[in-house]
């Protein structure tokens, strides 16, 4: 049944405008951050690192949880509009397993969307002339645990949006989140605030990092968040 669930929010999602947000909304940070590791070269030394430092300033803070925003919104808007609720309710499946459906749903648009900004930070390195190889195996694990972070503000949307029917609202509130996450990192408690776990994984541009020894508990904290939301919400 769940595969089911998955597959039908999976058609539900062919031409919709949140891949627009999708292709374009990375593209931003990816140019700012660019720009302003260009126009600090002098401070700026560390080539590939210095440059996601950069991209992960705009991208964690700013565009990524506008973006989760977006796709929990609009996932979640789909059975609210025109009573489809009502419809989803009456399946042979409980209401934990629908919301856990549309949750995967959006973890794989996270997923989709961490590669994606993987994939302009090394065209934006190659277009300004490293010639070093990137960081390949540290990217990846940037990205992933980007991605699992992102999962976990995706369960705290996903239950703002559940509760909000507003799609503005929702979105506003995952823009303050991403804003909070930078406090909360800057006073080394990133790793127990929803809304910081995301740039915390992508190791960003902040005064916490994610060291390797750190990997475990990582894990175990992004799952804890994750099963405590989706509790609240079925």
């Amino acid at each position: 049944m769940l595969l089911k669930l998955i597959r039908a929010e999976h058609m539900k999602l062919k031409r919709s405008p949140v891949w627009i947000a999708f292709l374009l909304m990375p593209v931003i940070p990816a140019v700012l951050g660019t720009m302003n590791y260009l126009n600090n070269l002098g401070l700026l030394q560390s080539e590939w690192y210095s440059l996601w430092t950069q991209h992960t300033l705009f991208t964690c803070y700013f565009f990524l949880p506008i973006m989760i925003g977006v796709y929990c919104a609009y996932i979640m808007r789909q059975e609210q509009n025109h009573h489809n609720w009502n419809k989803v309710l009456t399946m042979p499946a409980s209401r934990s397993l629908i919301f856990i459906a549309k949750l995967i749903t959006v973890s794989v648009m996270i997923l989709l969307s961490e590669a994606w900004i993987g994939v302009l930070f090394v065209l934006s390195g190659k277009i300004v002339g490293m010639t070093a190889a990137p960081p390949v195996r540290e990217l990846l694990i940037w990205c992933l645990f980007g991605t699992l972070g992102g999962v976990v503000m995706a369960s705290v949307q996903m239950m703002i949006s559940l509760f909000i029917k507003s799609f503005a609202l929702p979105v506003g509130i995952a823009f303050a989140g991403g804003l909070s996450g930078l406090v909360f990192l800057a006073k080394d408690l990133g790793h127990i605030w929803p809304y910081a776990l995301m740039a915390y994984g992508m190791n960003s541009n902040a005064p916490q990092q994610l060291p390797e020894t750190g990997y475990v508990s990582f894990v175990l904290i992004c799952a804890a968040f994750i099963a405590v939301f989706v509790g609240i919400s079925t």
